[in-house]
């Protein structure tokens, strides 16, 4: 539930990066009173004990979420089972079974040409 109550506290939420080429993970939500103190109480609350190569600080209310009515939505989306492979995990054992069936002695000799 959202209020509109203004406090002389304001709600963080930082992120950061251990590597150039890695992604930005969620770490923690932390009170300041505006975002260049965030950023400070970030560095000295993380920034020290883990490495990090980047840091992001966002105000809460910059982050925008969906509400009930749009998560309905979702559910819709939610209808891709054509996507995923579990309706194949019957090929694992058709593949073996035409594996073993393939490389056999008859087969094999049959790649000659000739009998003997």
């Amino acid at each position: 539930m959202e209020t509109n109550k203004k406090t002389f506290y304001q709600e963080y939420e930082v992120f950061s990066k251990r590597t150039p080429n890695s992604s930005f993970q969620h770490q923690f939500s932390l009170l300041a009173p505006n975002a260049d103190m965030a950023l400070v109480m970030a560095q000295e609350n993380f920034m020290r004990r883990e490495p990090v190569t980047d840091i992001w600080v966002v105000n809460r209310t910059d982050i925008r979420g969906i509400n009930p009515e749009e998560k309905q939505i979702l559910a819709r989306l939610d209808n891709k089972q054509y996507r995923t492979t579990k309706g194949y995990g019957y090929l694992k054992k058709k593949w073996r079974h035409y594996e073993q069936q393939m490389l056999d002695e008859k087969e094999i000799l049959s790649w000659g040409g000739t009998k003997k």
